[in-house]
């Protein structure tokens, strides 16, 4: 009798961590989520960040919900397949977020997440879990699931094609990590008929907190060789290192390489990357991102001065810029007209600086 009371001591305690480690993941990752949007300040790479935290952590919580709870209202399990729905493109955004030339989203980008937005509403005002519970399993689960692979795949060849821009950056690192732990949570949500289904939320438990970890370890380690300095460069330096600058980029034209970092231009220069960030930032009053769109504009008109009939594309191309949505939204920003409407004028009456 004893023994059989322990063994079921045992089986209890063992289902309470099992359900702490496992909830503790989808909480945690809410509340990250949360202080990750709030600390965001208008960058678009850690809002995407915060919102695929929200959705890895909400479909957690539903599949710890599910395994405990087999009967739970089947709006629960709407929200968090919808949630899992979103797990893809958000880490798919996060990436082309981190690749892009502008701060905002390009037309097709917008066309492309109003479509995902549409598709939403649509399945869940329509066909709800409720009264379509088998329409749900069959069908519209399997191909959450295998939307969420296809944007994975897609994300993977993006980071891929871009690694020589993204190599030894913190943005670099941050999408290589964010890209290897969806791999690894899809990867045990999909194989969780051979396994069991709670492994996928225990996934993401481990992965939330080996993060992190990492993160501390990262914060505890030692400073740069040269950290952002608190005081302004003197305005002297300035502009001996400004114009070093700029007699390099006119002279090598590095700009029109798709893959330019900051690491690598400062290697260029012969100066550390936080001196030149400091550079840009407070004595040009410009993001690095942002020189470089500059000057890709300013060459993208010389080329449709020089040749009016090659078409867009080549011209883009030959710019720097690695698509045609980036582009069009940074030459409208800087330029102040399309790139068709500044060619179309044979004037630069749009421009809205001065490269020099």
């Amino acid at each position: 009798m004893t023994r059989f009371l322990f063994f079921d001591v045992s089986i209890m305690l063992s289902q309470h961590f099992l359900f702490f480690f496992a909830m503790l993941g989808a909480f945690s990752g809410v509340g990250a989520a949360s202080f990750l949007w709030w600390q965001a300040k208008g960058k678009p790479t850690q809002r995407w960040l915060s919102l695929l935290i929200l959705a890895v952590g909400v479909r957690t919580g539903k599949s710890v919900a599910f395994y405990f709870w087999s009967d739970i209202p089947r709006v629960v399990l709407q929200v968090g397949l919808t949630a899992c729905f979103m797990i893809g493109p958000c880490l798919f955004f996060l990436v082309r977020s981190s690749q892009s030339d502008s701060p905002g989203l390009g037309r097709a980008d917008r066309w492309h997440i109003a479509g995902l937005l549409l598709l939403i509403v649509a399945v869940n005002v329509f066909l709800p879990y409720t009264g379509n519970a088998e329409l749900w399993r069959h069908v519209i689960t399997p191909g959450i699931n295998y939307a969420w692979l296809g944007y994975l795949l897609l994300a993977t060849i993006q980071v891929y094609l871009h690694r020589t821009r993204l190599a030894g950056t913190a943005s670099g690192r941050l999408m290589l990590g964010a890209l290897v732990s969806i791999w690894l949570i899809w990867a045990a949500y999909y194989t969780a008929g051979y396994t069991s289904y709670i492994v996928g939320a225990l996934s993401f438990t481990f992965i939330l907190a080996s993060s992190v970890l990492v993160y501390l370890r990262l914060r505890s380690g030692q400073a740069p060789i040269e950290p952002y300095q608190d005081r302004r460069i003197p305005e002297s330096e300035a502009t001996v290192q400004l114009q070093a600058l700029a007699e390099l980029m006119a002279q090598e034209r590095l700009h029109l390489d798709p893959g330019l970092t900051l690491p690598r231009l400062a290697r260029r220069l012969g100066m550390p990357q936080t001196r030149l960030s400091q550079l840009l930032n407070d004595n040009n009053q410009t993001s690095f991102k942002q020189y470089l769109t500059q000057l890709r504009v300013v060459e993208a008109k010389r080329l449709l001065r020089q040749s009016p009939t090659k078409p867009l594309e080549a011209v883009a191309e030959e710019a720097g810029f690695q698509s045609m949505s980036t582009f069009h939204s940074a030459f409208k920003k800087w330029g102040g007209v399309t790139p068709a409407a500044f060619r179309a004028a044979g004037n630069d009456s749009g421009n809205r600086f001065q490269h020099s």
